[in-house]
C-alpha cells in the first residue's frame, strides 16, 4: 500500500494567495470551500512532481548499473563464472 501523501491530521496553517477576484466571487456564491480544493489541488501537484522526480531517480540508477555491467559485466555473469564447473555445468 501507498504511503499518504501528507498527515490529513496535521494542524491547519494560515497562508494567502492570490486569486482572481471574479473567478473567486463566483466560486463563492457556489458555496465551494477554496481550501479545500486548494489542498486537493496541491496534493496532486505534490504527488505529480514526487512521482517525476522518483522515476528520473530510478532511471538514473538504472543507468549506473548499465554503465558498471557494460564495463565490468553483469553480477549474473560473474556469479556464474565464479561457479560454473569444469565440464561447464552451473
Amino acid at each position: 500500500m501507498r504511503d499518504p501523501l501528507f498527515d490529513p491530521k496535521a494542524a491547519k496553517q494560515t497562508v494567502s494567495i492570490t486569486l482572481n477576484s471574479d473567478l473567486y466571487a463566483k466560486v463563492k456564491t457556489l458555496g465551494i470551500n477554496t481550501s479545500r480544493v486548494a489542498e486537493e489541488a496541491l496534493a496532486k501537484k505534490y504527488d505529480e512532481l514526487h512521482s517525476e522526480a522518483l522515476i528520473a531517480e530510478f532511471r538514473r540508477g538504472l543507468a549506473a548499473v548499465e554503465s558498471y555491467a557494460d564495463q565490468h559485466g553483469s553480477f549474473a555473469e560473474l556469479v556464474r563464472e565464479h561457479y560454473e564447473r569444469a565440464d561447464g555445468a552451473v
